[in-house]
């Protein structure tokens, strides 16, 4: 099978989307599909507004259909709601292909708490790009409810992995921090609501990994609080493999690829009761989830690191990638004049 990915997340960006479509392509691409990738980067782009660090790509519309007649996929995905997508969109519509979505990320609540623009408008514009769509793939049971109580139509569930030999135990701690560590890795930014993990009175030390727009002030008003900046690959397994607790204060994420990062290092996790940690962390033994974080916090403390591990072992990207393959629909000779009308 030859499928096109349209996305305006792709390296270098480090997010969950990234790290999520990367390693199903990997997948894809060891069961012997071939992946045409369509994202930024080639393409002209403008530095996202409050994101710097994430290119828009130009009026990619031309560049878009000229990389889908030569890739003549079999299948389409169109995993994000950016330039690259609403382009990809177009000339599906314009052509009658069949494509899939995704929903990545929960933007009605990221657009209301950076710009405080009402749920409803950002939900009714998600809607009709999604309309279209053989199948919305939603990260987990809560996300696929919350779309449709939210009027999306054909949600289906596409699940998430971990890589197994690159997040696993060490017996090592943190010995440059007073323990316990209780350790938060993400994208530093409002939408994530780090101010929930940094003004708990815990003790021991907070350390933060990652980067974003938010990090400077936040350093400012939390000088107690460890920054370590952006990490990746073994350097980042060892951040979680030394902590003694993951603490993941966002109420607002679709899944959280980072509590499987962390549990697969064996570090129990702390984290509200809503979605994403209700549906990541479902066995009692790996992590805790309150209202109270700081109480959800000091419990994880006791958790045994083996039991955290083994509940991540049933999350695999080999798994969830042939969940997603499941759900591609025939795109080559699928001209639907009836795709067009829905757009």
């Amino acid at each position: 099978m030859r499928l096109l990915l349209a996305t305006d997340a792709w390296a270098p960006q480090v997010n969950g989307v990234v790290v999520t479509l990367r390693n199903t392509v990997a997948c894809l691409e060891r069961m012997g599909h071939e992946v045409a990738v369509v994202s930024p980067e080639g393409l002209r782009t403008i530095p996202m507004p409050t994101y710097p660090e994430i290119p828009l790509a130009l009026a990619p519309g031309r560049e878009v259909a000229r990389r889908f007649d030569e890739a003549r996929p079999d299948a389409v995905h169109i995993s994000t709601e950016g330039p690259v997508g609403l382009a990809a969109r177009a000339h599906c519509l314009a052509n009658g292909l069949a494509f899939t979505t995704a929903y990545h990320t929960c933007f009605p609540e990221y657009v209301r708490a950076r710009f405080g623009v009402p749920h409803a408008w950002t939900y009714a514009w998600l809607r009709r790009f999604h309309r279209p769509s053989a199948a919305v793939l939603a990260a987990t049971p809560t996300i696929r409810r919350l779309l449709q109580a939210n009027g999306f139509h054909r949600v289906a569930d596409w699940s998430r992995g971990v890589d197994l030999s690159l997040f696993h135990p060490r017996p090592e701690r943190f010995t440059q921090y007073p323990r316990p560590v209780f350790l938060c890795v993400g994208r530093v930014a409002v939408e994530k609501d780090l101010p929930a993990f940094l003004r708990l009175d815990l003790p021991g030390t907070k350390v933060v990994v990652g980067d974003g727009p938010a990090r400077a002030a936040l350093e400012r008003r939390f000088p107690r609080a460890v920054f370590a900046g952006a990490r990746s690959g073994v350097e980042l397994a060892s951040f979680y493999q030394r902590a003694d607790v993951f603490v993941f204060p966002s109420r607002t994420d679709t899944f959280g690829l980072v509590l499987l990062e962390a549990m697969a290092c064996g570090t129990p996790v702390a984290a509200f009761p809503v979605r994403g940690p209700v549906d990541v962390v479902t066995d009692a033994s790996a992590g805790v989830l309150r209202e109270s974080l700081r109480d959800a916090a000091l419990a994880a403390l006791t958790l045994d690191r083996d039991d955290v591990r083994r509940h991540a072992e049933r999350f695999s990207w080999e798994r969830c990638t042939g969940q997603f393959a499941s759900h591609l629909v025939r795109a080559a000779g699928a001209r639907d004049p009836a795709l067009a009308r829905t757009g």
